[in-house]
This record gives C-alpha cells, sequence and structure tokens, in this order.
C-alpha cells in the first residue's frame, strides 16, 4: 500500500466478526484527510463496530485498516460507568494517558490543559463534580472534553448527539465544525439524518456491508434507504457464519 497522508484512514476488504458472523462486511474505501464523515444505518448495521476496529480496539478478521497519525474515540455515553467514583477532571486527564503513560503523574501542565478544555466546553467549575451527578448532555461534554485534550488528527464519535438536549447538541455541532476547520479527520456514527444532512458533507450507509458511501446527498437517496432497511429486516440471528472470514 501507498504511504498515507496524515489523517487519511484507508479501508481495504475490512471483516469484523463476532463469533464469525460479520458485523461489518468486505468494506473498502478511504476517509480523506480533513473529511467530515456520518456513519449512519439499521440498528446492528455494524456502525460501532467499523470505528472500533478503525481505533485498533477490534482485530479484523479479514483486510485491513491503516490510519495516518494518533486515532482518539468518542465512545456511546452509555458505556460509560457513571457510578465509578471519578471526577469531571480525572476524566479528560484520561485523554492524556499516550504522553503520559501508567506511571508518569499528568503535571501541572496536563492538568491546565484538562481544566482549559472543561472551560472550553461549557463546563467551567466542574473538575471535581462527580460523573455520576451530571446530566446526559453535561457528560458528553466530559467526553468532548477529553478527545480536546488528545489533540489528536483522526477522531472518532459513537452516536455524540444521542439522549442530550438541542441546546448541548448545538454547542457540540459547533466544537465538531471547529475541529473540522482544524482540518482534523472526523467520522461519527449518527442516527439523525436531518443532522447528517446539514452539517456532514460525507456519509458513508452501511448495513454490514456498505451500501453507498460519498456526498451525503447521494448517500442518503431513498433508494439506497430502502435497501438498507430491506437488508437489515432479512438478517438472520441464525445464519451460517462469512465463509471467507473463517
Amino acid at each position: 500500500m501507498n504511504e498515507l497522508a496524515k489523517g487519511a484512514i484507508r479501508i481495504d476488504d475490512l471483516v469484523v466478526t463476532y463469533g464469525q458472523r460479520p458485523a461489518v462486511h468486505h468494506l473498502s474505501g478511504v476517509f480523506a484527510p480533513g473529511s467530515l464523515t456520518a456513519v449512519v444505518g439499521p440498528n446492528g448495521a455494524g456502525k460501532s463496530s467499523l470505528l472500533r476496529a478503525i481505533a485498533g480496539l477490534h482485530p479484523p478478521a479479514q483486510g485491513e485498516v491503516a490510519t495516518a497519525g494518533a486515532v482518539a474515540l468518542l465512545p456511546q455515553a452509555a458505556a460509560i460507568d457513571r457510578a465509578f467514583p471519578i471526577d469531571c477532571l480525572d476524566v479528560v486527564m484520561f485523554g492524556l494517558w499516550s504522553e503520559c503513560g501508567a506511571f508518569r503523574a499528568v503535571g501541572r501542565d496536563g492538568r491546565r490543559r484538562a481544566e482549559a478544555a472543561l472551560s472550553a466546553v461549557g463546563l467551567d467549575g466542574f473538575s471535581h463534580r462527580p460523573i455520576g451527578s451530571l446530566s446526559a448532555g453535561q457528560l458528553q461534554r466530559v467526553l468532548f472534553a477529553r478527545l480536546l485534550v488528545q489533540d489528536a488528527p483522526v477522531m472518532l464519535l459513537d452516536e455524540p448527539f444521542n439522549a442530550i438536549d438541542a441546546a448541548t447538541t448545538a454547542d457540540l455541532l459547533r466544537q465538531l465544525a471547529l475541529w473540522h476547520g482544524q482540518g482534523r479527520t472526523i467520522v461519527a456514527v449518527l442516527h439523525d439524518l436531518d443532522i447528517v444532512r446539514e452539517h456532514f458533507p460525507q456519509t458513508l450507509l452501511l448495513a454490514r456491508e456498505p451500501i453507498a458511501w460519498g456526498a451525503t446527498a447521494e448517500v442518503l437517496t431513498a433508494a439506497n434507504r430502502l435497501r438498507a432497511r430491506g437488508m437489515a429486516e432479512g438478517w438472520d440471528a441464525e445464519a451460517q457464519p462469512c465463509q471467507q472470514a473463517a
């Protein structure tokens, strides 16, 4: 393969499986450096699995994912254990893990960066608030602040606007636009197609297999969405494993 430009993501015949049954089936393509792409599709279409494969958290059963530069992942907020006794500043400072490692203190500069990130997402004074006391929108702001301190050229977001209020969504969309303006590559799993049409110039429509990938207006046609829905309705939990991925 040719060398990638910083921020690019190249996917070559990717198959991601659970128990050999494909969650993502033979996907190939490129997220260009600095692109802003929504990943949409029915429930169970492999969208989160794709992000995890790009982030290196789920090894492919087949094919390859290549990235140029560090990758930061914002998981679904539902995956966060809000009962764990940790405050907002500590959550944000986890974004400095790659710099500090497991055995080095974050230091004053790292704390200042984390506090500045909280301020940037509208959470001044929240440093010592436990995450269990936060609203859904406040928790999502904390997770965006963690992405800020990671300062990665590639940012992956899994349902970043799920179950949060309109004002918070608008604020976080402005943050995404800022990152996009800085030339970062952003890939976000989304369900709200109105947000996709208004804010995301590129879209990947996935139904385990790729349906369409390109300019949003060309991808989100009625025919493509009908095809994706039809494929989802035909999924069989007892189907045989993907032979090519065995």
